[in-house]
């Protein structure tokens, strides 16, 4: 295997003004506040006012719960009803951390309308026999029970066959999700899912558990007399847990929730184990030796060994009980055997990636652009995990699959995922391969994977990360064509695995002061990355291994290095760790590093986690800069084709509508080392009532010609973006129109089923889409390019 080297790059260090750097300083009095400042700074926080909402959660203003709009009054009027009329409701969750905290807060919450395991019951799908989402017989069996409610939590947006075979039970639906939408609101009495909102809204980001809490809010102001034996903010510190967990953007009232629920959780944590309010979460935080008050704890203690258990034995059912029972001694059995999952996962997930480093070594990395990767032997349940060091460490999407081989059948539907392809042969009911896949450098791995549906079973997932199974005979033909596919899309992109840095500190500036400024960017997560410090011309001394021991003191073959850490800053050595090495790998002599900084609870003391480390002979460092140019309304020529590749510049020919498209090209743009040039035009827009106008006038000419059209066709005939037409698509169906898919093109028809309540509220919020689209491309069209170069590289 040719691995490329990893490219570090050190963003660009912008200067804050000293106003910012004081404003910065009144919330870390103890240090001088340049490094936070500067950081800040860098990720786009530049006024007082900002800075204060970001830092103090007490200065934020968190958004209604009814701003989900028509949906959340749909869910609580349904919810009061079922009160009113002691129905008996179900909460239907998922089995990661996401989904064990979402179940947990509506079964803390709805608890205090609905009596526990009478009215109100709860179900975690097993992740080795269901996997995600709703399911038939689930769905029965409660209807069987005399279930007239589900309220499902983190899944069920695109569960569209199960919803309506629910229906025909007589069993309705709120789902509660934040998952991929379908082209067709389903049939249900609410769906409050965050993306139906614009991706500029503060409750956009929400993850799953945030989304069952803003419901239990809406019910707690809907039915205030009703006597809650529990205040609202009991509820935060799951939704802590389950929003770092998931890796959601923690911005607006992500950040906000995150923030008080960590406080919420270090209060719990501080009293004695008799007095919390969880003493599930105080015993597994206590075997993690964790005290719950940084998100780490979460991160790296909390949510991997809530999600260990569903990968290990399939059912995490009994995680709901460890985060809500007040039952001390059995809390504590769920924590050890929780613990112990998670032990068993390490070692699952360090043998298959000694299996997997030796499969690469034998592959050439230079014509692979898509690593598939196979083996009939591997625990299914760690290979997303897996995957994600791969992908990481090559730059190039991974996927990791299971041939043990299962019947193709009911189970393998998780919540987000396509209909089935047929079987290939009508006869036969193929091997399905069962995996999981992760992205690297920003490439769109849901595309990617949906482009190549024809030879799959299910897929689903996001940007990110994607769980997929397809026909085992399928594998050597879905490798080629993903390759294939990605290829073409790169059109002479080289992958190269990139790590950025954010600072550069010496070993004299680590310590508590520097721990403490760090902290204020906390909680950190996605879009807010944990700061990552270079240190260089450094060396290592006094380095040692060991095995970790799980709680009952047997060895796991899990691995972690100590070392000091020094260089020419001062004589005073800094005490580190390496997760998942061994002494001998540290670099001899002087090197540079990448590291985060961390206090270790246990141990009482600041030191530093490696992410990254090589000798200085390998050293390549690139400072985090790129040459952008302005070349919009303008005709410029372009370098003829014999000059140096890196003289031609990257095109910008569309015109963006968010700085994440900027940042997308910028990434690419510094990997080529190839300049930038926004060549867009100014965007002649059409008012969005005529744009609205010419879609139904489409439908209808569509409807009397039974010709297909493909989405990329409409968006381009609109001159739209894909959320603005997922609404326009609704208000058409609520208009009479039928909407089908067929390949890769829809087909229209027309029918009498007008619902024109739905219709009018689907059609505003069309135009609503398509004003904040053409506001963002207006304000792209003018914007200063002083003011594109700061923040497209702030990262």
């Amino acid at each position: 295997m040719s691995v490329p080297q990893q490219q570090w790059i050190l963003a660009q260090t912008g200067q804050p003004p000293e106003s910012f750097i004081q404003a910065v300083k009144q919330y870390a009095p103890a240090s001088g506040g340049h490094f936070a400042a500067q950081l800040l700074w860098q990720r786009g926080i530049q006024d007082e006012a900002t800075l204060a909402a970001f830092v103090s959660p007490q200065a934020y203003q968190s958004a209604s719960p009814f701003e989900f709009g028509q949906e959340m009054y749909l869910a609580v009027q349904r919810l009061e009803l079922a009160w009113e009329n002691n129905e008996q409701v179900a909460i239907w969750g998922d089995f990661d951390a996401d989904g064990i905290t979402s179940t947990a807060v509506l079964w803390d919450g709805l608890g205090q309308f609905f009596t526990q395991n009478k009215q109100l019951t709860y179900y975690i799908p097993n992740r080795i026999t269901e996997s995600h989402g709703l399911n038939s017989k689930g769905i029965e069996n409660l209807a069987r029970k005399g279930f007239q409610l589900i309220v499902t939590c983190d899944t069920g947006s695109t569960n569209i066959e199960e919803i309506t075979y629910a229906k025909q039970l007589g069993i309705d639906i709120i789902v509660t999700d934040h998952h991929t939408l379908p082209a067709e609101r389903p049939a249900v009495t609410a769906i409050v899912n965050p993306r139906y909102l614009p991706n500029t809204h503060p409750l956009f980001h929400l993850s799953g558990v945030a989304v069952a809490y803003k419901l239990v809010e809406a019910l707690y102001q809907t039915l205030p007399s009703v006597p809650q034996r529990s205040s609202l903010e009991d509820l935060l510190d799951l939704v802590a847990v389950g929003l770092i967990a998931d890796l959601v953007q923690l911005r607006g009232d992500c950040r906000h929730l995150a923030q008080m629920g960590i406080q919420r959780l270090q209060e719990d944590f501080k009293k004695t184990p008799e007095m919390r309010r969880r003493p599930g979460v105080g015993r597994l935080l206590e075997l993690c030796q964790k005290n719950g008050d940084r998100p780490t704890d979460i991160s790296f203690g909390l949510g991997p060994r809530i999600n260990a258990v569903s990968r290990i034995q399939g059912d995490a059912s009994f995680c709901v009980e460890l985060l809500t029972s007040r039952d001390h001694k059995r809390v504590s059995e769920l924590a050890e055997m929780t613990e112990l999952a998670n032990a068993r996962r390490k070692s699952l997930q360090k043998d298959v990636t000694q299996q997997v480093e030796q499969k690469l070594a034998r592959m050439d990395l230079s014509t692979t652009s898509v690593i598939v990767l196979e083996d009939p032997q591997w625990a299914v349940g760690v290979l997303g995990l897996v995957a994600g060091q791969v992908a990481q460490e090559t730059g190039r999407p991974t996927i990791l699959l299971s041939t043990e081989g299962v019947e193709m059948g009911d189970r393998e539907k998780p919540a987000t995922m396509s209909p089935p392809s047929p079987p290939l042969s009508p006869s036969s009911s193929p091997l399905l391969a069962r995996g999981s896949a992760r992205s690297a450098n920003s490439i769109d791995l849901y595309q990617l994977v949906k482009e190549q549906a024809h030879l799959l079973h299910r897929f689903g997932g996001h940007p990110y990360a994607a769980g997929l199974s397809l026909p085992v005979e399928n594998i050597p033909l879905f490798t080629e064509a993903i390759n294939q596919q990605l290829r073409r899309s790169l059109a002479g992109t080289n992958l190269i695995p990139t790590l950025e840095a954010d600072i550069a500190v010496t070993v004299a500036d680590l310590g508590k002061e520097l721990f403490l400024e760090l902290k204020l960017l906390e909680p950190c997560g996605m879009g807010n990355p944990v700061p990552k410090l270079l240190i260089q011309n450094c060396w290592f001394e006094n380095a040692w291994h060991r095995n970790q021991q799980d709680s009952r003191g047997k060895k796991v073959q899990y691995i972690k290095a100590e070392f000091d850490i020094r260089d020419d800053s001062t004589k005073n050595p800094f005490p580190g760790v390496w997760w998942g090495h061994y002494k001998d790998e540290l670099p001899l002599g002087r090197c540079e590093c990448i590291v985060e900084l961390d206090y270790n609870t246990f141990k009482k003391r600041y030191e530093i986690r490696i992410v990254a480390v090589r000798s200085l002979q390998q050293s390549a460092f690139s400072q985090r800069s790129a040459r952008i140019l302005d070349w919009r309304n303008t005709s410029p020529s372009i370098p003829p084709s014999p000059n140096p590749p890196s003289s031609v510049p990257l095109l910008i020919e569309k015109c963006p509508t968010s700085w994440d498209d900027l940042r997308a090209w910028l990434k690419r743009s510094l990997y080529e080392g190839q300049p930038l040039a926004l060549a867009w035009s100014k965007p002649n827009h059409k008012p969005p009532e005529q744009i609205w106008l010419t879609l139904v006038g489409l439908a209808k000419y569509l409807s009397r010609t039974h010709q297909p059209v493909t989405r990329i066709q409409l968006l381009e005939k609109l001159g739209i973006g894909d959320h603005p037409l997922l609404l326009g698509l609704r208000g058409l169906k609520y208009l009479g129109f039928r909407i089908t898919r067929q390949d890769r093109a829809f087909i229209f028809a027309q029918h009498t089923n007008i619902e024109s309540t739905l219709a009018e509220t689907a059609i505003a919020q069309f135009l609503v889409a398509v004003r904040e689209e053409q506001f963002q491309q207006q304000y792209f069209a003018d914007v200063p390019l002083s003011t594109v170069e700061a923040i497209a590289n702030s990262g």
